[in-house]
């Protein structure tokens, strides 16, 4: 058996989407009739990759690696503190930091986050689904009426890396800062995250569960985000569409999620 972890923001679909390529349907459906399994590696939380849950994938590493499943399965449900949530929030927003946070069912953001990124040049995969998912109203709600739910996560937008300093002081060692590789302008895009979890402490959770050697596990990402995924699978993926800095470090170079990349790399791995 073989293990498959398999980002969603252009690697499985065109960032902002819900709709693989049939593609990338057909080759999930392949390879898992092959007796291999199939598991989302995810930025997003369950309420926003509940879209993609009806093709039938065998788990997820959601929320940045912060809640895992395997099958019915929760072996990792890790949300913020509410103390560190409020340190965090009090500070970015101190500091004029654009900021979303993620709970389990439902996520809001501050007003004029839209404006803030239609006004900048540049972007990336996790920018454009933001983009599009606020555009679009895809379930993000106002910070004005965040209930209080536990979050996993806080995005965070800004124009200069300096306005995340005070956080990073506040938080100390326990939390970092993912700041993901733009593509042309200044827009500081990122995430802030417990440093207990991530995408790859997620994909060693699921091996150990299942009892697979890590040796028979396949990464597929496109974003620094998914770094520490690429770094601890047995065999690592980046999209042609993905940042330079990933390339680097993956084993393989695919096609683009709009050229068929997951069926083709898929094949040429001989997992179909």
């Amino acid at each position: 058996m073989k293990l498959i972890f398999v980002d969603i923001d252009g690697t499985l679909t065109i960032p902002g989407e819900n709709i693989p390529p049939d593609s990338a349907v057909e080759a999930i459906r392949k390879t898992q009739a092959k007796g291999n399994k199939v598991f989302l590696c995810t930025g997003r939380n369950p309420d926003m990759l509940k879209p993609l849950l009806v093709y039938g994938f065998d788990g997820v590493v959601g929320s940045g690696g912060a809640y895992v499943t395997v099958g019915d399965n929760v072996i990792i449900d890790a949300p913020m503190s509410d103390e560190d949530r409020d340190v965090a929030l009090d500070t970015l927003h101190k500091n004029g930091v654009y900021c979303t946070i993620e709970a389990k069912d439902g996520s809001w953001c501050d007003e004029g986050i839209g404006e803030f990124m239609q006004q900048q040049a540049g972007g990336n995969s996790e920018l454009q689904r933001w983009r599009k998912a606020i555009e679009e109203s895809l379930g993000i709600q106002p910070m004005k009426s965040y209930d209080g739910s536990p979050i996993y996560k806080v995005v965070v937008m800004c124009s200069d890396a300096a306005q995340l300093e005070e956080t990073k002081e506040k938080l100390g060692d326990n939390y970092r800062f993912i700041v993901q590789e733009m593509q042309g302008g200044t827009l500081i895009n990122g995430e802030l995250l417990s440093v207990e979890y991530d995408k790859g402490r997620g994909v060693k959770a699921v091996a150990e569960f299942l009892k697979i050697p890590i040796e028979d596990t396949y990464g597929f990402g496109d974003s620094m985000n998914d770094l520490e995924m690429i770094e601890t699978v047995g065999t690592s993926v980046c999209m042609e569409n993905g940042a330079q800095a990933l390339k680097e470090v993956s084993d393989i170079v695919c096609p683009a999620v709009t050229d068929d990349g997951l069926e083709k790399a898929f094949d040429q791995l001989g997992l179909l």
